[in-house]
């Protein structure tokens, strides 16, 4: 059963690792790879030079950190909810319908978030003239656009990581709980001091594999919720959207290459320092 799944990790993750020697290359199509011409590291020239670097790389993290922060600790309210829910059928209900935003296309995103904030016609502006307010121009404020893109985010992913958590839950032996019942604990007390350090190990492990990615954007709900609107990058742009910008006008593989080689080793430092961290103080939940 596993065999699939190394094949695809040998296959898409350490076979195409000398492709990073694209970073250190003028590519050229026709001479390939390997037999373009070497010029160390004049593709990350740009990052430094051209004054985006520390903007797009500040609005990566700080909305990464806000998608894994917030993300988890929401995604474990709603577990431990719904794990207290007696009901079969309302329960199973629950959770298909939290579930289903994580299989929406993140164009049907952003076509619904246009419709809910275009200037003219968007169902908010449409609310807020009837109430006998002003129409609020969404698409020319970028500060209201980081608290959106962070409810479509945790709009969307709160359904799966909640099957993940509520899966811990479902691990928890019934026989510590009806204990703890016996002995006078309150659902409240339980849930404090039984199920939420049950979920600690699972919390570490996930914000450790969050955080191996954290300069790896989720370029598709941005890319469909701003598009190549300009005045919203200062609040908007991370590095996945600037380059594929960049890619898209320049055609400049070696260039895409170096910010990808970027991201990953400044994910590698991320991951091996916060894994020290939590070695130091919960061994157990380190992974390694």
């Amino acid at each position: 059963m596993l065999l699939p799944i190394i094949v695809y990790f040998v296959v898409f993750h350490y076979l195409v690792m000398p492709g990073a020697y694209v970073a250190f290359v003028d590519f050229n199509i026709r001479n390939g790879i390997f037999g373009s011409k070497f010029v160390g590291l004049d593709n990350f020239q740009f990052l430094f030079k051209n004054g985006d670097l520390w903007n797009i790389t500040k609005n990566t993290l700080l909305y990464n950190f806000v998608f894994l922060a917030l993300g988890n600790v929401i995604q474990i309210v709603f577990a431990v909810m719904l794990a207290e829910i007696s009901g079969k059928w309302f329960k199973k209900i629950t959770q298909s319908v939290l579930l289903l935003p994580y299989f929406i296309s993140m164009v049907i995103v952003g076509v619904f978030a246009y419709n809910m904030f275009n200037y003219d016609s968007g169902f908010v502006n449409t609310v807020l003239t009837s109430l006998g307010f002003e129409r609020y121009e969404f698409y020319s404020n970028p500060d209201i656009w980081k608290y959106i893109i962070v409810a479509f985010k945790i709009w969307s992913a709160t359904g799966y990581g909640m099957i993940v958590y509520l899966a811990t839950i479902t691990g928890i032996s019934n026989e510590l709980y009806e204990a703890a019942y016996m002995d006078g604990a309150s659902k409240w007390q339980r849930i404090r001091h039984m199920t939420l350090p049950m979920l600690k190990p699972t919390f570490i492990l996930l914000l450790l594999f969050g955080l191996g990615g954290i300069l790896k954007g989720s370029f598709d709900l941005f890319y469909n919720l701003i598009g190549t609107n300009s005045v919203l990058y200062p609040q908007t742009d991370i590095i996945d959207t600037y380059v594929f910008r960049s890619l898209v006008g320049q055609f400049n593989f070696s260039m895409g290459a170096a910010v990808g080689f970027y991201q990953s080793i400044f994910g590698l430092v991320i991951v091996l320092v916060v894994n020290l961290i939590v070695r130091k103080i919960e061994p157990d939940s380190a992974l390694f």
